[in-house]
């Protein structure tokens, strides 16, 4: 943990040159264009803006809401905080050999160029997680994961700013407490860190990883028996996902929006005597039912309430086709759960984080 000078902390946000805007509107701020506002909104820069944000938040006793892109959250109408948009950049090889190729990259840089800026320096393993979005400081939060492979993986370790004290901490793998689509900082340190920077470890050799039965079948389907690059892989990631999810730039979406549950074997048993057709994969000692499926089987895909629904070609994906906000995604997403629970006596997970919703 490494302490940063007093004057770095306090007050000095006085005479800051930071914008800090009123009564800010939120709706080009969340993928899902839900109307919401901020009673406070910075954005940072640098980390030393960000320890004047938080200053700044600390002399008013307002909570604090760090955003990225804004693609895993649900916001509502206002928020009574200081939101502050995370938009650290840089992208670095730190270390290099046969094996390895050590990187680091800021809160703020798009994941999705990141993944593409790893494979154009020869450094590999993300392209399984092409096209997800957020930002890189959201992805361990999430630890966000996709056709068999999750950040955890490659990670490293992070630095994020204590929201209270203003200082610097080092979280490694194991300090992070990964677990599926889940980590220290959605439980127990809730609220309580800003990430700045993420270390990745990635592969200097590609190591195709395409058990995923969809994304191998696309990639043999265009390749045959050619050995794909890195590249292929990314690519035919990048097909299946805009294949399944909407652009948010063409109709608000905030990606996937239920965890895929995980049951018991006896569960799967029973379910499986009801439903013969189930998607589901084996996970350990567990099962892992595919959420989308479930809604899907409800027959509310493609449904909608008022301006919220589920996309027609992905029921696990929330849309909002216009005018909708966090208390109707709130609404239409306790329905969902509702229904599919009546069904098959699963209690679906929603991924995004709530704010005020």
């Amino acid at each position: 943990m490494v302490k940063l000078p007093k004057y770095c902390r306090i007050n000095y946000y006085m005479n800051s040159p930071l914008k800090i805007h009123e009564n800010y509107s939120l709706k080009h701020q969340n993928t899902l264009g839900l109307l919401a506002s901020a009673r406070y909104y910075v954005e940072t820069h640098t980390v030393a803006e960000l320890l004047e944000a938080l200053a700044f938040a600390r002399d008013k006793k307002l909570p604090v809401i760090p955003l990225g892109s804004g693609s895993n959250v649900v916001l509502g109408e206002f928020l009574n905080a200081l939101v502050i948009h995370i938009n650290l950049e840089g992208r670095s090889v730190l270390q290099r050999d046969q094996n390895r190729v050590v990187v680091r990259a800021g809160a703020g840089e798009n994941w999705h160029e990141l993944v593409l800026w790893a494979l154009t320096h020869e450094a590999f393993g993300l392209e399984n997680l092409s096209l997800i979005p957020g930002t890189v400081g959201a992805a361990p939060i999430q630890n966000i994961g996709a056709y068999g492979v999750e950040l955890k993986d490659y990670f490293v370790s992070l630095e994020a700013v204590n929201v209270e004290s203003g200082e610097i901490e080092c979280f490694d793998r194991q300090a992070c407490g990964f677990g599926y689509r889940d980590s220290v900082f959605k439980g127990e340190k809730l609220d309580q860190y800003i990430i700045t920077s993420v270390i990745l470890e990635l592969d200097a050799v590609l190591k195709p990883r395409l058990g995923y039965g969809q994304l191998g079948e696309l990639v043999v389907k265009r390749l045959g028996n050619d050995v794909p690059s890195a590249f292929d892989i990314s690519q035919a990631v990048c097909d299946i996902r805009r294949e399944k999810l909407p652009d948010p730039a063409v109709i608000g979406n905030a990606g996937s929006f239920f965890k895929n549950p995980e049951i018991l074997p006896e569960e799967m048993d029973n379910l499986k005597k009801l439903y013969p057709n189930i998607v589901a994969y084996p996970v350990g000692q567990k099962w892992k039912l595919a959420a989308g499926w479930l809604i899907d089987q409800t027959g509310l895909k493609g449904k909608r309430e008022g301006a919220v629904g589920t996309y027609q070609n992905q029921a696990l994906v929330l849309v909002n086709h216009g005018g909708a906000t966090g208390q109707d995604v709130l609404s239409f997403s306790s329905m969902i759960q509702q229904k599919v629970n009546e069904k098959f006596g699963v209690l679906l997970e929603r991924e995004p984080r709530f704010y005020n919703a």
